[in-house]
């Protein structure tokens, strides 16, 4: 453990930082699993509905710098792939 002041507030505030990323991880891959399971289903109307939702917070995950642009714009691009090639 950290004995100088400015180390323990430092592992604090990180401790917060870390438990707000895997908040928002675990809110996008939740509901990515639950897109794909709409799309094994093949339920169209539902997985329409939750790739909106999933790009929302792929989208507010990327803005947050919990994932960087370029991953956020690749895991929208499959999902988008995956509900064309489910309406085809």
């Amino acid at each position: 453990m950290p004995n100088i002041k400015s180390a323990i507030k430092r592992v604090s505030v990180i401790e917060k930082k870390t438990l707000r990323n895997n908040i928002i991880k675990s809110g996008y891959r939740t509901i990515i699993k639950k897109f794909e399971a709409a799309v094994a289903a093949n339920n169209i109307e539902d997985a329409k509905k939750l790739f909106v939702e999933a790009t929302k917070k792929i989208d507010k995950a990327c803005t947050k710098g919990v994932i960087v642009k370029n991953t956020a714009a690749r895991k929208k691009s499959n999902l988008a792939k995956k509900l064309n090639a489910m309406e085809a």
